[in-house]
């Protein structure tokens, strides 16, 4: 199975990026404030469009080699602005206890925050991800990251506490969300 190429919300549209998204590629992903949370430090900010480019390049080229990966620009559906990204990668070392894991993951250009954009793609794509045969996900992010740990909690993620984590080599705070535990979409 494969994730939903194209996944709605009320809101918004979760999609694969193009190259037309370049440009706000880069807007996101030279801010320290953003990637900061997003990898091992130092934190290298991106530099030109070439970057953006090869970086939706490389995240569609990893989704066509394992299906049940997924890199989706979250797209405001009244204006279509890309205000950020939900993701879904397989978590590349394996450790005792988290054999072919996947983590779930957002992030968000800081002029778009506040809105919830983030709560809504995040469970958008847990549906998804689950429908896709996931049956478990982790979230990790260093422990003084304080808005995603509230969108894992409003995500209704299990909170596992502050952990060596076997991927990046520090403490993470980290959830799990279980398929069998994961409400289903209300409809109106």
């Amino acid at each position: 199975m494969s994730i939903a190429t194209a996944i709605e919300t009320e809101r918004l549209m979760l999609r694969p990026y193009r190259a037309d998204d370049a440009e706000r590629v880069l807007d996101v992903h030279s801010r320290l404030a953003v990637i900061r949370w997003l990898d091992n430090p130092p934190s290298t900010p991106m530099a030109d469009l070439d970057q953006a480019r090869a970086w939706v390049d490389r995240e569609l080229r990893r989704e066509r080699e394992d299906p049940l990966q997924a890199w989706r620009a979250i797209e405001v559906r009244d204006s279509g602005l890309v205000v950020g990204c939900v993701l879904l990668a397989r978590l590349e070392r394996i450790v005792d206890g988290f054999v072919g894991e996947y983590e779930i993951g957002w992030h968000l250009n800081p002029d778009s925050v506040g809105n919830g954009y983030a709560s809504e793609a995040a469970a958008a794509m847990v549906r998804a991800a689950f429908a896709a045969g996931h049956r478990r996900l982790v979230i990790d992010m260093y422990p003084d990251n304080h808005p995603s740990a509230g969108v894992a909690r409003r995500l209704g993620a299990r909170e596992l506490g502050e952990q060596a984590e076997p991927w990046y080599g520090d403490t993470s705070l980290m959830f799990e969300l279980v398929a069998a535990s994961v409400p289903r979409e209300r409809r109106g």
